[in-house]
C-alpha cells in the first residue's frame, strides 16, 4: 500500500511544463523527502498530487493504495486519505479552526448536515492548540486572518493530527520557525510515521532533517528528479548547496 507517482508530467498556464517525468513511491510509515532550489517543481508536485485544478496532468498517474486518482477533485483525495499542508496558507474569515474541522469530520463520517455538533472535538481542539504552541483562542478565530506565520504552521499541524490522514504532503512545513517549532514539526512528523501514516516532506533548507531521518531523499531540479538517495545527499546539499545542479548542467552541455 502507498502513494504513488508514475512517469508524472504537468502543465500550467498554456502549456508551461512544470514536471517531466516524475516518479516516487511513498509507503505508510515512511518519510520520503523533495528537495531542490526555488522552482525546481516542489511545490508543483504537491499540488498536482492534491488535484489543484491548474496543474492539468499530460502525463503518467497518481496512485493512491493502487487506485488511479489521477482525475479526482481534491476533496475526493481528501476523503481517501490524503492531507495537504500549505508553505503559506490563506487567510478565510468566517471559518474558523472549529467550524472547518467540524465540517470535514462529518464530511468524512457521512453526516448530511457538516455543522452537526462533534461530541467533545472544541476541548480536543483547544488542548491540542496549547500543545501545538497556540492559545486556546485560536479554535475559535477566523482561520489565519491576522495570525503570524509560525501561528498558521502550527494551524496546518494540527488540522492533519486531528484529521489522522494516511499520507500527509507538507510543503516547506518548517520555513520562517525558530528552532522549537523546528523541533515542533520534527515531532509532529514521528508521530505521524509511528502511527502508519507516510509523510512526503518537501523542503528547501533540511533543517528539520536534524531531528528526524527520512527513509529516501529526492532531489527536483527543473520539473525532473536529478538525485535519489539517502541522508548522503542532505549532507552533500548542507555542505555545497544547490550549485552542483548548475555544474552538472555545464557538464551536460
Amino acid at each position: 500500500m502507498a502513494l504513488e507517482v508514475v512517469d508524472l508530467v504537468v502543465e500550467v498556464d498554456g502549456g508551461k511544463r512544470v514536471l517531466d517525468g516524475v516518479s516516487l513511491r511513498l509507503g505508510g510509515g515512511e518519510l520520503v523527502v523533495v528537495m531542490g532550489p526555488n522552482g525546481s517543481g516542489k511545490t508543483s508536485l504537491a499540488y498536482t498530487i492534491m488535484g489543484h485544478p491548474d496543474y492539468r496532468v499530460v502525463g503518467g498517474r497518481v496512485l493512491l493504495d493502487g487506485e488511479d486518482i489521477t482525475d479526482l477533485s481534491p476533496g475526493e483525495r481528501g476523503l481517501r486519505g490524503l492531507f495537504l499542508l500549505f508553505q503559506d496558507p490563506v487567510e478565510i474569515p468566517g471559518v474558523t479552526l472549529h467550524s472547518l474541522l467540524t465540517a470535514a469530520l462529518n464530511k468524512r463520517m457521512g453526516t448530511g448536515d457538516l455543522t452537526s455538533p462533534v461530541p467533545g472535538l472544541r476541548d480536543k481542539l483547544a488542548a491540542l492548540a496549547e500543545i501545538m504552541g497556540l492559545s486556546r483562542e485560536h479554535v475559535d478565530r477566523d482561520l489565519y486572518v491576522s495570525w503570524s506565520g509560525g501561528e498558521k504552521k502550527r494551524g496546518e499541524l494540527l488540522q492533519a493530527r486531528m484529521l489522522r490522514p494516511r499520507y500527509v504532503l507538507m510543503d516547506e512545513p518548517d520555513s520562517g520557525l525558530d528552532v522549537d517549532g523546528v523541533r515542533m514539526v520534527a515531532d509532529t512528523i514521528k508521530e505521524f510515521l509511528g502511527s502508519g501514516t507516510g509523510v512526503l516532506l518537501i523542503t528547501h533548507y533540511p533543517r528539520v532533517l536534524e531531528y528526524v531521518a527520512p527513509s529516501r531523499v529526492i532531489v527536483l531540479y527543473r520539473g525532473r528528479v536529478v538525485a535519489r538517495d539517502g541522508m548522503e545527499l542532505v549532507e552533500k546539499i548542507n555542505r555545497e548547496g544547490y550549485r552542483w545542479l548548475g555544474e552538472r548542467d555545464e557538464r551536460a552541455g
